[in-house]
């Protein structure tokens, strides 16, 4: 088995101390690999990558129109948000909207990612709740999905509830390849996490971006699921977020989304392509750098938006005393030109 190539490094002073390896696919909605490197067919859990897609069954299920879940809601459930007060307020009501509050929520709980809201929670004697999870507003989404379907919310994050069902169905279609039992994981907000190759991840946010090959009621609802995504970039991320300072860069022409453990998916629809990578050890910095150095060569970018994907191709590192000790910074392999 060859190796996958090194897409990015860790310099620590005038060393290369960690050589981080992956591969990266870009495609059309026919699936057809317009640019890769690395082995594109290896098959990955995409995590919070494709939440986007974990969404569709709000609007197949009508529960978007019945409990008012708009563009601000929509943005949430595709989120790993940082636990700021704007997420945790809206998570909160789109629970009071279908009845429910933070208890029915099966996530877990930590505290907020974003350093100023964790100190901002400790310094008033708060403690982390599920509202705070980076997937709140996904599993809000999910429990009106049981909310409309008239099912028992309990239980609604494992793999036989009907809400995953649909989930599992919506994924499948989008990548247009079946998800085996076989090849199932949880991940770390509880719910099932599916592996698929990279290419068909990639052909499905094409897929996602264009409508092609999907049903008209899927087609529709994921151009409404990019639009409020690309729309409200902070409620999918939060300060500091890539997603959210990219997707804010390019006003509506970048869908972007990280997962754990070194995974990117995202599209770019007046292009009409989708892109996966993974990132072979997990490392969320050194898969920042290698999606960003592909923007620069993939999306077109304006001054001002390079200059955000310039920001995390290369990204300096600080000890705890404050002093610069290295950087990651993405390889010259990582800029697939189409």
């Amino acid at each position: 088995m060859v190796a996958n190539p090194v897409l990015a490094h860790s310099v620590r002073g005038n060393f290369v101390e960690n050589r981080h390896r992956g591969a990266i696919c870009v495609s059309d909605a026919a699936g057809n690999i317009l640019a890769s490197i690395g082995d594109v067919a290896a098959e990955v859990f995409p995590r919070s990558a494709i939440k986007a897609m974990q969404a569709l069954p709000i609007f197949a299920t009508g529960a978007n129109a019945r409990y008012g879940l708009a563009g601000p809601a929509i943005a949430l459930t595709c989120a790993s948000h940082n636990g700021e007060v704007p997420h945790t307020d809206l998570a909160a009501s789109m629970l009071a909207a279908i009845d429910l509050d933070a208890a029915a929520l099966e996530c877990g709980a930590h505290p907020p990612i974003d350093p100023a809201a964790r100190k901002a929670l400790f310094a008033q004697g708060g403690k982390p709740g599920t509202l705070h999870n980076a997937c709140s507003g996904k599993h809000s989404g999910m429990l009106a999905v049981a909310r409309a379907l008239g099912e028992n919310p309990e239980g609604y994050s494992t793999r036989e509830h009907p809400v995953q069902k649909r989930v599992r169905q919506a994924v499948e279609e989008v990548l247009d390849h079946p998800l085996t039992e076989g090849k199932c994981g949880t991940d770390g907000c509880s719910i099932p996490t599916w592996a698929a190759p990279i290419h068909t991840i990639a052909k499905g946010f094409a897929r996602m971006a264009t409508g092609e090959g999907l049903s008209a009621e899927t087609a529709s609802a994921a151009r409404e699921i990019f639009a409020a995504a690309t729309s409200h970039p902070f409620l999918v991320g939060g300060t500091g977020s890539f997603d959210t300072d990219a997707m804010a860069a390019f006003d509506g022409r970048l869908m972007l989304k990280f997962g754990a453990d070194g995974i990117y998916c995202g599209a770019l629809p007046e292009q009409g392509i989708g892109f996966a990578l993974k990132c072979d050890d997990g490392s969320v910095p050194a898969a920042t750098a290698m999606v960003a150095a592909l923007l620069l060569e993939i999306s077109n970018p304006t001054p001002e938006q390079a200059k955000v994907l310039q920001s995390r191709v290369r990204q300096h590192q600080r000890n705890w005393a404050g002093h610069e000790i290295g950087y990651i910074e993405a390889t010259e392999a990582a800029r697939l030109k189409l």
